[in-house]
């Protein structure tokens, strides 16, 4: 039997079988058990380098065994999903089990944490460049390098070899559109007997994000009365009143807060806006008498036919029905809604600084980088002055 002294640690490397073991006297646990780590190896150096790997990763705080090195970049993401996103809405943790099920634990999730390199992750990220857009890179890449701090944080391993790679750019993803005012038209009139009707016409004349239409109340659809009491929800007021308006104050994002502070705004509506959610009103009475005791009360204006809140999904689905109805394809989504009313907008002269309040944007900086192919190029104003101007001087000259 060797004594042998490795870093802080006392241990001994002894013959047994056709190999050797080599083990390490630990410090107390927390009942005052000593403990011992034990490895083995064909010869003494081999167990030795194990010994001197498990005392370098004790003094930076990494745990070691069996189980620690086990552990790899698969459990490493189930258990950020499972413990690192109660703070995340339940949307987005859907997108990023959908991601890691299909991009990475089938790709890199074996690899063992404790061994997985910069080159394993710089590989497998430009694997996926022909398959996912650059957001969808960016999402999968933010996942394994939250899964991997979150391992750090629980000693399982030393460092985010995740953080010292960059995102590379995926394939393009498919640009969002803009419904023209003729569109428009066809689309509101093909969804006069579709459950969305009043979704699709709050959405294209207020230009409120879909994840606000639908977290919306009735107690934040308001009317005007002409009298001391101002603002009322139409649920006690009703809509016999000439001014309505919609509190966008809330979202179906986790706690239910909007985007951003600034995305707090209060719209008054479109004549043509506060009539559909006047006949919506009707309707939904109808279904709760229909749906009797199955009728769940979350007071929301866009729900389905027992009050429950509606899916994204089965609306993207529905929307896709209308367009299709409309002669325009099906490849749209709802969100794009959004997008023609900041055209139709900008096509009508409205100023960028007053779309950036209706949408709800911080300011017009924002607007004009997230919706720059749907505002009117401003820039082209002065090539047609100039065009203009010369005309008007050749004219003179001849």
């Amino acid at each position: 039997m060797t004594k042998i002294i490795i870093g802080n640690y006392q241990g001994t490397i002894y013959p047994e079988g056709s190999g050797y073991v080599g083990s390490i006297d630990l410090e107390p646990d927390g009942t005052g058990q000593r403990k011992r780590f034990r490895r083995r190896g064909k010869t003494k150096e081999a167990v030795k380098d194990k010994l001197k790997k498990f005392a370098a990763e004790q003094e930076v705080g990494i745990k070691s065994g069996k189980d620690a090195d086990k552990y790899d970049v698969a459990e490493a993401v189930s258990d950020w999903l499972t413990k690192g996103t109660r703070n995340l809405g339940e949307g987005t943790v859907v997108g990023y089990q959908i991601l890691s099920d299909k991009h990475l634990t089938p790709q890199i999730g074996a690899i063992k944490l404790k061994k997985l390199t910069a080159d394993d992750v710089d590989e497998w990220l430009d694997g996926l460049t022909g398959k996912l857009s650059t957001r969808s890179l960016q999402a999968i890449h933010s996942v394994l390098r939250r899964a991997i701090r979150q391992a750090q944080v629980r000693d399982k391993v030393n460092r985010n070899v995740a953080d010292l790679v960059d995102t590379p750019k995926g394939r393009p993803g498919r640009p969002s559109r803009a419904l023209t005012l003729a569109q428009a038209k066809v689309v509101i009139e093909r969804a006069g007997k579709s459950p969305l009707h009043a979704y699709v016409i709050i959405g294209l004349m207020t230009g409120i994000r879909t994840e606000e239409a639908r977290a919306l109340r009735w107690d934040h659809v308001v009317a005007w009365v002409n009298d001391p009491s101002g603002w009322q929800p139409v649920s006690a007021a009703g809509f016999d009143h000439k001014k309505f308006a919609i509190y966008v104050w809330r979202s179906v994002r986790e706690g239910g807060d909007t985007k951003t502070e600034k995305s707090r705004r209060t719209l008054e509506l479109p004549t043509k806006a506060a009539s559909a959610l006047r006949e919506l009103h009707k309707r939904q009475a109808v279904d709760r008498l229909k749906a009797g005791t199955k009728w769940q009360d979350h007071g929301l204006v866009f729900c389905t036919r027992t009050g429950t809140p509606l899916n994204a999904s089965n609306v993207r689905r529905s929307f896709r029905a209308i367009t299709t109805a409309a002669g325009i394809g099906e490849h749209w989504t709802p969100r794009e809604l959004r997008h023609s009313f900041v055209s139709i907008m900008s096509d009508h002269g409205v100023p960028i600084e007053k779309i950036a309040d209706l949408v709800g944007h911080k300011n017009p900086t924002v607007t004009g980088r997230v919706y720059r192919h749907q505002l009117k190029p401003v820039i082209a104003e002065g090539a047609t002055t100039m065009n203009t101007i010369f005309q008007q001087t050749a004219a003179k000259s001849a």
